[in-house]
């Protein structure tokens, strides 16, 4: 398993599909993005789903953790079947947040990857991307690093997404 984790609009989508092709073996890839379209609408904006903030603030609740604690251990049976899993995930949490995937996880080979970009290029992005509530790429940007403890960091600031993806396909055992 591949994880990686950043702040909104930080270039985790391209890294994605960018590892999808370079590394030898077909992954499977799952994004915190489709987890939420997922959700049942009456959990989003409750105060036990999920709810974001005109300031760009992102809160959770209890019915929300539940559904994603299954389907981070559906993502990790697949990974225990034998299938290759790349996780683009908002650790909103920090080190809660990677805690929760390592419970999930446990017994699976998985490569910790922080993804990285400046709060002010991020934030570009996100006007860009027009799908956001602006102020989410600032607001998230330090915010999902603290205390989580990575093998592999790359930086999208000023690197394109297929380099940062060879950076960590040559971790990939």
């Amino acid at each position: 398993m591949i994880i990686l984790n950043g702040g909104s609009s930080s270039g985790k989508s391209g890294i994605v599909r960018c590892l999808q092709a370079v590394l030898p073996d077909p992954w499977l890839a799952f994004g915190i993005d489709s987890f939420i379209d997922a959700v049942p609408a009456k959990t989003q904006a409750s105060d036990e789903g999920i709810a974001f903030g005109a300031d760009g603030g992102v809160s959770v609740g209890a019915d929300f953790r539940a559904l994603e604690a299954a389907w981070m251990e559906g993502i990790a049976a697949m990974a225990r079947a034998g299938a290759g899993i790349i996780v683009d995930d908002v650790f909103l949490g920090g080190a809660a947040s990677q805690q929760r995937w390592r419970k999930a996880a446990d017994g699976l080979a998985v490569l910790w990857v922080g993804v990285r970009c400046e709060s002010a290029v991020a934030s570009g992005r996100e006007v860009a991307r027009g799908d956001r509530v602006q102020g989410m790429a600032a607001a998230q940007a330090e915010l999902v690093h603290e205390g989580v403890v990575y093998d592999v960091e790359v930086d999208t600031t000023h690197t394109e997404s297929l380099a940062c993806a060879r950076t960590i396909a040559a971790h990939v055992s």
